[in-house]
């Protein structure tokens, strides 16, 4: 039998961090934050880490690991994540998985592995020194040749995934697609327990998006993103392509105002929330619990312990 992790998912600000703390506590787990920004140091404002005081004692896994200067891949979260849900089953503790980051969920989940390549490697900057001399054209060319899958699936925009699909072939031998093709054919790794959590009503959910960015500016936003470019943070960096911190570099550089700024925060955030939902509504084993107006976490978490305990969880 696989071994059983507990999953609490949903859209930003939708309530996972406080569910996912009072579960853990009701069934003596730990909790694995599944956020692809969280894992950055000095970014908890932004990110919406959990403070100590909403961890309520709970471990937390994942959070603050990393230098925002780093450039993690998926490949390099979803190996450490499963280093700690590991640990977390020897300790004969439940695993919380807390997050909307659902590529990264949905490969530790499978026990997926990435393609092999990375951001910073030799590959990589042959590519990209071949994209700034000679434009996208020549590599989309290569990539029709050699993986026609990749190429009629990828928008030629997508300069990010057309030059990932290169790197893999050109390190491998392998297209991108026949490795994606083989990993999804894996048995699963874990026996996952979906618990979504959603609004009844998107107006909802926009409100509170906007209202959780206005708290953000007003706990410090502004200087958490001056702090990172001061402290010579790269600007192309995976940490300052976060939402909030990408929209504020501007705003600290004249080129927009604070406000102008706090709206197109609200926008992305609101625009991201979107395709959380749509990646999560494609999972038919998300049980969901929907808020009305405000959310009742005595009533979710009463909700939850019943559908947790008839899939086994005690």
């Amino acid at each position: 039998m696989l071994p059983k992790v507990l999953c609490v998912v949903g859209p930003t600000a939708s309530g996972k961090t406080k569910l996912g703390v009072l579960l853990a506590k009701k069934f003596n787990g730990e909790v694995v934050s599944i956020d692809s920004m969280q894992i950055y140091q000095g970014m908890s404002i932004g990110t919406a880490a959990p403070t100590a005081a909403e961890m309520e004692g709970i471990p937390h896994h994942m959070v603050g690991v990393a230098a925002p200067g780093d450039n993690w891949s998926a490949a390099r979260f979803t190996a450490a994540a499963d280093n700690h849900i590991q640990d977390i089953l020897r300790r004969n503790k439940l695993p919380v998985l807390v997050g909307g980051t659902g590529l990264y969920l949905d490969a530790v989940i499978a026990g997926r592995t990435f393609a092999p390549g990375a951001s910073g490697g030799a590959v990589r900057k042959k590519l990209q020194e071949e994209l700034e001399a000679g434009g996208v054209e020549p590599l989309l060319a290569e990539l029709r040749r050699v993986d026609p899958e990749a190429a009629a699936r990828l928008h030629p925009a997508d300069v990010k995934r057309v030059l990932r699909a290169l790197e893999v072939y050109r390190e491998t031998g392998k297209t991108i697609s026949r490795h994606n093709e083989e990993t999804r054919a894996l048995p699963g790794k874990y026996d996952p327990v979906y618990i979504g959590l959603a609004f009844r009503d998107r107006e909802d959910m926009k409100a509170l998006i906007d209202l959780r960015v206005d708290r953000m500016l007003e706990e410090g936003l502004l200087e958490e993103v001056r702090s990172l470019r001061d402290a010579g943070v790269p600007r192309d960096s995976t940490a300052l392509q976060a939402i909030g911190y990408k929209e504020l570099l501007p705003a600290l550089e004249g080129a927009c105002s604070l406000e102008e700024a706090a709206a197109e925060i609200k926008l992305r955030s609101r625009q991201y929330a979107k395709r959380q939902l749509t990646w999560l509504r494609r999972n038919p084993d998300v049980h969901w619990i929907y808020w009305e107006k405000k959310r009742d976490f005595a009533a979710a978490l009463q909700n939850a312990t019943e559908i947790l305990m008839a899939q086994g969880l005690q």
